[in-house]
């Protein structure tokens, strides 16, 4: 009876040992998987939605980003004209200028950083809306290609791989 267990216990030990052995080659079957990857950047910075975007976004920041720039030069050249003009100066009409120069420049930093948070929140959106059309272009690729995975921005990916430019392609024609 003893002789039985131990055989017993020698037969799972071979169906385990098996069932290892055997599950590299179950897995290498998966292994034929078809891949593609695609470079999130260039599908950004390259279709023609992305395009668009930027070239609405310059256009309804253009006038605030040339309202702050004018605004800085006023600012500079005020500061330098009460440096040349401090030694001619009483110093109470010296220190209302500076004051005066302090609250404009705290004014522009104000718009600086308003500006910079709406364009920020603006490209966000933006982008957002690409990648949301992005993806259903992304998902006719695949399905065209056949492909299981699509890999974003790999460290390394075989040009034979990348779909971006199918990608771009589809988006592109998309209404």
């Amino acid at each position: 009876m003893k002789l039985y267990k131990s055989s017993k216990w020698i037969q799972v030990g071979l169906i385990a040992a098996a069932t290892v052995l055997a599950a590299p080659q179950a897995f290498a079957q998966d292994a034929g998987a078809r891949i593609g990857s695609v470079n999130v950047d260039k599908l950004f910075n390259e279709s023609n939605l992305a395009k668009q975007s930027q070239a609405r976004i310059e256009k309804d920041f253009s006038k605030r980003q040339n309202d702050i720039r004018e605004s800085a030069g006023k600012i500079k050249a005020a500061a330098e004209k009460l440096e040349r003009d401090a030694p001619v100066i009483n110093e109470a009409e010296r220190v209302r200028r500076q004051r005066e120069l302090a609250e404009q420049d705290r004014e522009l930093q104000r718009k600086q950083r308003e500006f910079t948070e709406d364009l920020n929140q603006r490209n966000f959106e933006d982008r957002a809306k690409i990648a949301e059309k992005a993806n259903i272009a992304l998902k006719q690729v695949a399905e065209q290609k056949k492909l299981d995975i699509i890999v974003q921005d790999p460290p390394y990916a075989n040009p034979k791989i990348d779909v971006t430019d199918d990608i771009i392609k589809a988006l592109n024609s998309q209404k």
